[in-house]
């Protein structure tokens, strides 16, 4: 996993976001939240995590996005000591894999064995809400090779296959009513009992506004 510090002023409190898969800090880079220090999480082909960036805060904000929701539930499972003080997850769910709360293992399937150019521009087209926002997000969209891409995917694979669910428990989750990739109807599934506060927004999978208005209201 990528730790990076988009915001490191030495602050008290710490923004922690967790990323979707193929994602680097590139897309985020032009959100600047005030009084926190800002780091971005990605690439998942490894979950893990240096503890020690996390020493100087007292207080941390936890903010996961898609298959980062998982990927931050599998971490905060095994560091329970850090000091989060909310945590809100958009457009994902506990279970990255699956047939009613995730998204559908022959559709995961098929993303992974068909990875290449081609189907990831497919796949980034279906995370926007339109072709307008598709094209805004190409200006910032992550240069990872497809190859690395595939490994992350693999990874989750292997890595959802061989550990158990989390039981961190997040205060809000956010669900986007236009989402493709995480469909809303398996995200409520997926919560239902398991989250304080379930908030449904008109957004798609990517959403650039949302984050914006997550983040920056952060109090």
């Amino acid at each position: 996993m990528k730790q990076h510090f988009i915001i490191n002023n030495s602050q008290k409190q710490l923004l922690l976001f967790f990323a979707g898969w193929g994602m680097d800090e590139t897309p985020f880079l032009h959100i600047q939240p005030a009084g926190c220090d800002w780091m971005i999480c990605y690439d998942y082909r490894s979950l893990e995590f240096d503890t020690t960036l996390m020493q100087a805060y007292s207080e941390i904000t936890l903010i996961a996005w898609s298959m980062g929701v998982w990927a931050a539930s599998q971490i905060m499972k095994q560091h329970p000591s850090l000091p989060v003080s909310q945590s809100i997850a958009i457009n994902g769910t506990l279970y990255p894999i699956h047939a009613t709360k995730g998204i559908m293992p022959s559709v995961f399937e098929g993303t992974l064995q068909g990875l290449n150019e081609q189907t990831l521009q497919k796949f980034q087209r279906r995370m926007c809400n339109s072709s307008t926002d598709y094209k805004a997000f190409q200006t910032i969209a992550p240069k990872r090779p497809v190859e690395e891409l595939k490994e992350e995917l693999a990874a989750i694979r292997q890595q959802c296959l061989s550990s158990v669910s989390s039981d961190f428990i997040w205060h809000k989750a956010i669900v986007g009513k236009n989402d493709r990739i995480f469909l809303p109807e398996y995200q409520e599934t997926a919560w239902r009992n398991k989250v304080d506060s379930l908030v449904n927004v008109e957004a798609a999978h990517y959403q650039q506004e949302l984050f914006y208005e997550v983040i920056m209201n952060i109090k």
